[in-house]
């Protein structure tokens, strides 16, 4: 089973957060209230491209990111809620 650990990135943990970070998991990034999930790493040159979840299947919005510019990994939710549906 592939599951997220809850990292908080409060110390500067961007370390440990690269090495746990993968495909497929759903972070928050800075200046954004937004989740998105990452569709790929590569770790070498510190940078990751994600996609916002949940995601709309004409909608191809991805974005190279610096791992430096997340700040939570969280456990991905299919919950309309966090959409701010009524």
């Amino acid at each position: 089973m592939i599951h997220s650990k809850l990292l908080d990135n409060k110390n500067n943990n961007n370390l440990i957060l690269s090495e746990n970070l993968y495909k497929g998991a759903c972070v928050k990034i800075k200046n954004s209230n937004k989740t998105f999930q990452v569709i790929g790493i590569n770790i070498g040159k510190k940078i990751c491209w994600v996609r916002e979840w949940p995601f709309l299947c004409n909608s191809k919005k991805t974005f190279a990111l610096e791992i430096s510019q997340i700040t939570l990994q969280i456990f991905c939710s299919n919950n309309s809620s966090e959409q701010g549906s009524t």
